[in-house]
Formats: C-alpha cells, sequence, structure tokens
C-alpha cells in the first residue's frame, strides 16, 4: 500500500480518492457488489432490486446561498438513488454536534431537512444524534443514508454497460456553481456577480426522462471531482472513449469570473445539483426537451458524445480549436465543499 498518511485530497473525489477506496476499503470489504463502485449499492432482496447509499456531509461553512448543510444532506443522498434509476423512498439521517452549537441554527438546518425530503417525496425514518466536547468537532456533521425500489429495467444504468458508440452526453445546465459559492461564502469574498449553489434534488426531473421512455444507458451526479472527474470514470477501462465541446458547456458568468481570478478549472468544480446521462442518439433531442421544460434542466445541452476513438480517454474540445485529455482530478480542489 502506498498510502502512508490520510491527507485533505483523499476526499476530494479525485484520484486520491479512488487510490484509498482501492487499496484500503475495497482490499478489506472485498465483495462483488462493493466492486461495481457505484453511487448506490443496487441489492436483490426477495426478488425485488433495492439501490442503498449513504453519503456525509461537513461542509464548511454550513449556511452557504442556495442552501445549507441539511439541503445539502438530503439532496446529495436522493440523488445518488436517482441516478441509479432507483426511486428515492426513505432516508437516516445521523447527526454529530459540537458542544455549545447554537439550537436556533440546528432547528433551521432540521427544518430545511424536513422540506427538503417532502418536497422530493422520501421521508426521513430513522436516525441518530451524538453530541462530543467542544473543539472535538467543527461544528456540525451529518450523515444520510437512503433506500429506494430499483425497477428491473433500470437495473443496469449505473454500470454503463449498455454505452456504445454514437450515444449522446447531456447535462442538465451550468456547471461549478455549488463549489464557487462555497469557496466565495468561505473567505467572505465580494464579487459583483452573485453566485449561488445549484444543491436541489434531481430525482422528480430523472422520473420524467425515465417516465418519458428514454433509453438512459448512464447516470451521474457530478459532485466531488466535477463534470470531468465523472467523464474520465465513465469510459476508465472500457473499449470507447467520449469527446466533450467546450462551446457547449454552460457557465455562469460569475463562476467562470471566479474561477478565472482564482486559477480553477469549472470542469473540476463541484456541482450539487447536476446530473451526466448518456443516451442514444435518436433519443437526445427529445431527452433534451424534457430536460429544459423543467426548472431544474432549463439551460440543459447536449455536451458531446460516444466515439469509438482513444478508447478509456475522454477529450475536450476546446473553444479555439484544440483538443486536451479530461482525467479526473489530481489532488485536492475545494476542501470541504459537501
Amino acid at each position: 500500500m502506498n498510502i502512508q498518511n490520510i491527507l485533505l485530497g483523499h476526499g476530494s473525489g479525485g484520484k486520491m480518492s479512488h487510490e484509498l477506496i482501492s487499496e484500503l476499503f475495497l482490499h478489506y470489504f472485498d465483495n462483488q457488489i462493493l466492486q461495481n463502485q457505484t453511487d448506490s449499492a443496487i441489492l436483490t432482496v426477495n426478488n425485488n432490486k433495492l439501490a442503498f447509499t449513504t453519503d456525509s456531509f461537513v461542509v464548511d461553512p454550513l449556511f452557504f446561498p442556495g442552501g445549507n448543510i441539511g439541503k445539502l444532506a438530503v439532496a446529495g443522498t436522493v440523488n445518488d438513488l436517482a441516478v441509479s434509476g432507483a426511486i428515492p423512498m426513505y432516508l437516516s439521517a445521523g447527526f454529530i454536534i459540537e458542544e455549545g452549537f447554537p439550537f436556533q441554527q440546528l432547528k433551521e438546518i432540521v427544518k430545511t431537512m424536513g422540506e427538503e425530503a417532502a418536497s422530493a417525496g422520501v421521508k426521513i425514518v430513522t436516525g441518530d444524534t451524538k453530541v462530543v466536547n467542544k473543539g472535538k468537532c467543527d461544528k456540525l456533521f451529518i450523515n444520510t443514508s437512503g433506500v429506494g425500489v430499483l425497477p428491473d429495467k433500470f437495473a443496469g444504468i449505473s454500470l454503463g454497460e449498455n454505452i456504445s458508440a454514437g450515444d449522446k452526453i447531456l447535462i442538465n445546465g451550468e456547471i461549478g456553481a455549488h463549489g464557487m459559492t462555497i469557496m466565495a461564502a468561505r473567505n467572505d469574498l465580494k464579487i459583483n456577480a452573485p453566485i449561488a449553489s445549484d444543491c436541489a434534488c434531481l430525482n422528480m426531473l430523472i422520473k420524467e426522462i425515465l417516465d418519458a421512455g428514454i433509453q438512459v444507458k448512464f447516470m451521474r451526479d457530478a459532485t466531488r471531482g466535477g463534470v470531468a472527474t465523472v467523464l474520465a470514470e465513465m469510459v476508465k477501462g472500457k473499449k470507447f472513449g467520449l469527446q466533450i465541446y467546450e462551446k457547449n458547456l454552460v457557465v455562469e458568468d460569475g463562476v467562470r469570473g471566479m474561477c478565472e481570478l482564482l486559477g480553477f478549472d469549472s470542469l473540476y468544480v463541484a456541482n450539487e445539483g447536476k446530473v451526466i446521462m448518456v443516451v442514444p442518439q435518436n433519443q437526445a433531442e427529445k431527452a433534451l426537451k424534457i430536460l429544459q421544460n423543467h426548472p431544474l434542466g432549463k439551460k440543459g445541452t447536449i455536451i458531446g458524445e460516444i466515439t469509438t476513438e482513444n478508447p478509456g480517454k475522454a477529450w475536450l474540445n476546446t473553444v479555439i480549436g484544440g483538443k486536451r485529455i479530461i482525467d479526473m482530478l489530481s489532488g485536492m480542489q475545494l476542501p470541504r465543499i459537501c
């Protein structure tokens, strides 16, 4: 094992995270379900398929434009279930609270969680609370787990086994807003173009796509590591490649300006309300219209396609006519973004 000490980069969602998972967790927890490394574990219980996922949230600051840690905790887990093709049903909520944390802030966070769960059509049915000594936890950490029912016909979505050349790649809107919002809020940056997190539950949007008969071959929400890491993961070790068109990627002016000022690449900046999906070429326009008719997909675009060229590689066609490889996030970009 090459890892000597745990670094912040091991929680980034990029190469270091993958190294930690493969060299430690997969080694000792080894089983076929875990080996799939999907956003949700796909389980079969009495011939019925379920999706099961868990996530922990340690965002700093706890409150930010567009949401707070509670909204993030619900949306993050709901989205992990939904992108697997499942219907999210039930959540758990575990709280680790630092002694002295203001009750009114906790109340607001819990209230937000209840409202977000209700709007997503899920129920928070169990949980746990621990209070630790002052200084032993940074204000508040939340863990949420979720269970959803997975129709048989959608069971292969999270694995992407049916992806083929010619398929189109779609996203439901602008990228990079969450990561840059957290950066601005954490450092109290004064920017002229206000930005807000895209944090949202995507299950209703995804349901419309699936209910319309779109043959979705793959879905993943682009959180830590951003869009780039999802794309790189999609083609890693596969017999196909993909190309993305930079001109089709929507980046809000405020986000673009912050990225340019601070030296970030928006492709690697975290999102909390963006789903990447792969659909057959002949269904791409229909899927795009459905996205654009939904409040969470108004700026949806077709950003690229699957190709037979450069198998195992993701490429970006730049606006100036060049090309560059899209790789997983290397090292640490933004700590504590979720």
